[in-house]
């Protein structure tokens, strides 16, 4: 009976340490410094001009939102589309970025949609008009 129970227990910790993983602590300038370059990353991919457009906030709790006019290494500039009054972030000081643009496969897939829509009109319209 006992070695029943020793070798259920047995299998069932060797079960429950298949699920372990190794979790490496990480300083909190690096975890800053991975996501000032997720923040970069994203931000070079919206671009620059009016189409650009994106709500910032900072970790000082100050929201910006406007358009890119500017963007490099160092960090990137916002323009309020309504004052026109330009300001320059730094990529360590976003807290959060939202861009409001649409990738250029959303694009395609839009065009795609409108297109088989404008199709079956047109073969709804010439089913309808035969009867």
């Amino acid at each position: 009976m006992f070695r029943k129970f020793f070798a259920v227990a047995l299998v069932a910790l060797l079960v429950n340490l298949g699920g372990v993983r190794l979790v490496y602590a990480a300083s909190k300038e690096e975890k800053q410094a991975r996501f000032a370059e997720k923040v970069k990353a994203n931000v070079l991919k919206l671009g620059t001009g009016e189409a650009a457009r994106v709500k910032v906030q900072l970790h000082d709790k100050t929201k910006l939102e406007g358009y890119i006019t500017a963007a490099d290494e160092q960090g990137f500039t916002v323009a309020n589309a309504k004052t026109g009054v330009a300001a320059t972030v730094t990529y360590a000081q976003v807290k959060s970025v939202k861009g409001n643009n649409l990738s250029t496969g959303a694009k395609i897939a839009i065009g795609v949609g409108i297109g088989v829509a404008i199709v079956l009109l047109i073969l709804w319209k010439v089913v309808v008009d035969d009867d």
